[in-house]
């Protein structure tokens, strides 16, 4: 049959209709998928969109994470990362590309909080940030405190509890800030900013930040680097007092000392304030001896 013949008989597509026909077959019947797989060829240019290609051990599909869907994204992506991924295929017709547009990303293996854990850890270890030699001395006799707590929670009422069996009068400033939720971190960057501002005011010699037990969202805002900035910032010693025994944040890294609970650190200055009475009072009985 003659080409033309066989055209009259046939549908002919242009190249527009074809690509705008398969984006609607593709779109229609792949919707809202989970598609795993590990990403290669990362890219986050100056848009703030990302862009990556999603991989197996036999074929590989371009992926993209536009800016809004990144809320919410608690870890770093980063090639060679295995990841499970929520969205829908759909084609850039102008170029007749393929694409996966990404809703929703989680790590295959280690839940996005732990993972994102992890990558700060790294991150802020290799800057020497838990470096024994760029953390301050504690004060030896630690007589005015900044405390940084939730301005409702147990751990301030604790705090104030324990500090009152001192041997020695304290004076102790309370920056009351949020510890949970979206709003904290920020906060508390900005309590440990207005410390090392006011310090030369108040002379401050320590600071206690910290919060009582909970999951690890609710420890959250102690991971967050922001945090962990502002207290390897601060011109003033801290002691990092989250969670109970068995919680590790990456305050407790950064910070000059970490104590297992909001109680054990107000402890801490107790019981060394107790020493320096006892070894005061020790030396006053020797020099009495001598002088009889």
């Amino acid at each position: 049959m003659p080409l033309a013949a066989a055209l009259d008989q046939t549908a002919v597509y242009t190249v527009s209709q074809l690509n705008a026909t398969i984006k609607q077959l593709l779109e229609t019947n792949y919707r809202y998928i989970w598609l795993k797989g590990e990403i290669s060829n990362f890219r986050a240019p100056a848009s703030g969109h990302f862009y990556f290609t999603l991989k197996d051990e036999a074929s590989q599909i371009k992926a993209v994470l536009f800016r809004p869907q990144q809320r919410g994204l608690r870890f770093r992506l980063e090639d060679g990362l295995q990841v499970l991924c929520q969205g829908r295929v759909t084609v850039y017709t102008p170029r007749g590309d393929y694409q996966f547009l990404v809703e929703r990303i989680e790590p295959q293996g280690l839940g996005a909080m732990q993972l994102a854990f992890e990558q700060l850890k790294q991150k802020l270890d290799r800057e020497g940030l838990f470096a024994a030699e760029r953390k301050l001395a504690l004060p030896l006799v630690p007589r005015r405190l900044a405390v940084v707590p939730s301005a409702t929670g147990a751990a301030i009422r604790d705090i104030l509890k324990v500090l009152k069996r001192s041997p020695y009068p304290l004076s102790v400033t309370v920056l009351p800030v949020r510890v949970q939720g979206e709003e904290a971190a920020p906060e508390i960057s900005a309590a440990f900013a207005t410390i090392n501002r006011l310090r030369d005011q108040y002379d401050w010699d320590l600071v206690i930040a910290g919060r009582g037990g909970g999951s690890l969202e609710d420890l959250w805002p102690f991971n967050q680097e922001s945090v962990a900035r502002a207290i390897a910032a601060s011109t003033v010693p801290v002691i990092s007092a989250v969670g109970h025994e068995i919680d590790l944040t990456i305050a407790d890294l950064v910070a000059d000392l970490r104590m297992p609970t909001p109680t054990a650190a107000a402890e801490w200055v107790v019981t060394r304030l107790e020493n320096v009475e006892r070894t005061l009072s020790q030396r006053s009985e020797q020099l009495a001896a001598r002088m009889r």
